[in-house]
């Protein structure tokens, strides 16, 4: 019965996806996955109001590195191997022979970045979320320079992610010259910013490596009627009929199967709009909204089970990024405290890391974990890579202390934002009034867990 539920749920998800109908030449949204480049998600003049009396004092953040050129030319090499045996036997479409052309143009400006560098692309988003971020808090960046508090720039230690702090560093004191010499000298923490690979992620990594029931179940997602449809959709757009049959034969299983081509398609596809700055190529051309919808959704799948919200019946996924989320509640108490002088934490870090914390606070699209019956599907589940974690995604807390006659002691609140949204913390967490972005700071560590008892 359980395997006909989730062959019955996946055969459900196959058929919407690949009967979505869109215009021609139309990009289909969220079919870049994680890959996807970042856009703020509010404008800087629709920011609710703090509550009458709180003023910001200090700031913190975690943002994954900005758009980047591939981490190899793997996906490249396979698919230019198989469109070498076309091109000898006279097998290319016409669309075929400039696809050739394009993916060499491609890997030639991702190699001139450096594979997993930042591009330019990358450089900006940082730079812009820089500039926006002490255009929303210019009294607390005024406080920052005039009470010579600190601004701590901490990094996982791989380039893209130093290179991203950095670059957010420069942005911050290019907007005022006061803040440079405030700015800390950039650190490396990998086991609070690349936990996945630290010594608290072993159980962690075990899981990814060994866990039959995520192999099976990935198998099972993958390994459909509907994934063999598409990846032969994608194919015939760049080689002929007949050349597509030998590769769906398993003549060329030495380079790759049909599937694993056209995944190489659509990683080409997705990763060239994080390379806009370095040229143009329209790889749209070469994957149909619904195929990239699809092989979107094969990419989903598999960094939903193995980075975000995975099985209901547990947290392994996510459960270590407690690491950073205490972080956060540290530097705020210690500005409570006074027992610091910082006035901005500005965390860089990678996807691997916003994923499951992002599940493990429970932030919008990654509150719901799949039903080992019922595997993820978008029909059923929320989470997308593009929402969830795109390029340069980034979580910050500002925090709010009352000022003024009157005040007794002193009393914090939190505004949270996602991707520069104003969000609401999860579900159990009480805003100071009804509909506000605004919480008690001690209302927070009791929601999440972190009040002494």
């Amino acid at each position: 019965m359980q395997k006909r539920t989730v062959a019955v749920a996946l055969t459900l998800t196959a058929s919407a996806l690949l009967s979505t109908v869109l215009p021609a030449g139309a990009t289909s949204p969220g079919t870049y996955a994680t890959k996807t480049p970042y856009a703020p998600q509010q404008d800087l003049r629709a920011y609710q109001q703090a509550p009458k009396g709180f003023v910001p004092v200090f700031t913190e953040n975690v943002s994954r590195h900005g758009s980047r050129a591939a981490s190899d030319s793997e996906d490249g090499d396979l698919i230019l191997a198989l469109w070498a045996e076309a091109a000898a036997a006279g097998q290319l479409t016409h669309a075929g022979r400039r696809f050739g052309v394009d993916v060499k143009s491609l890997l030639a400006a991702m190699d001139k970045v450096g594979y997993g560098q930042l591009s330019g692309r990358g450089e900006r988003e940082l730079a812009d979320t820089a500039g926006r971020l002490r255009k929303r808090l210019p009294t607390l960046f005024e406080g920052i320079a005039r009470n010579s508090e600190r601004i701590d720039v901490v990094n996982s230690g791989k380039d893209r992610a130093v290179d991203s702090g950095n670059l957010f560093a420069a942005a911050l004191a290019d907007g005022d010259p006061g803040l440079g010499p405030l700015i800390n000298p950039a650190r490396t923490d990998a086991d609070l910013l690349y936990f996945h690979k630290s010594a608290g992620g072993e159980e962690y990594r075990d899981y990814v490596e060994n866990d039959k029931r995520l192999a099976a179940t990935l198998e099972g997602i993958t390994d459909q009627p509907a994934t063999r449809t598409a990846a032969r959709n994608v194919l015939k757009k760049i080689f002929e009929p007949a050349f597509v049959k030998r590769i769906s034969a398993g003549e060329f299983s030495g380079i790759g199967t049909e599937t694993e081509a056209a995944q190489a398609v659509y990683a080409l596809y997705s990763i060239a709009p994080t390379m806009s700055d370095e040229g143009s190529w329209n790889m749209g051309r070469y994957i149909a909204p619904r195929e990239a919808r699809w092989f979107a959704y094969l990419s989903d799948a598999e960094d939903f089970y193995e980075k975000g919200p995975g099985f209901s019946d547990s947290d392994i996924t996510y459960r270590m990024a407690n690491v950073l989320l205490d972080d956060f509640f540290e530097k705020i108490d210690a500005k409570r405290a006074g027992t610091g002088n910082l006035g901005a934490e500005l965390r860089f870090t990678h996807a691997e890391e916003i994923i499951p914390l992002a599940a493990l606070m429970g932030l919008p699209g990654s509150t719901e974990p799949a039903s080992p019956a019922e595997p993820y599907t978008y029909a059923g589940n929320a989470w997308r890579g593009a929402s969830v974690a795109p390029m340069a995604a980034n979580i910050q807390w500002d925090l709010y202390r009352k000022t003024g006659k009157g005040s007794r002691g002193s009393k914090y609140l939190v505004r949270m934002l996602y991707n520069e949204k104003q969000t609401a913390f999860k579900q159990g967490c009480h805003p100071v009034s009804k509909g506000s972005y605004f919480y008690d700071a001690d209302e927070l560590k009791r929601c999440f867990g972190r009040a002494r008892s």
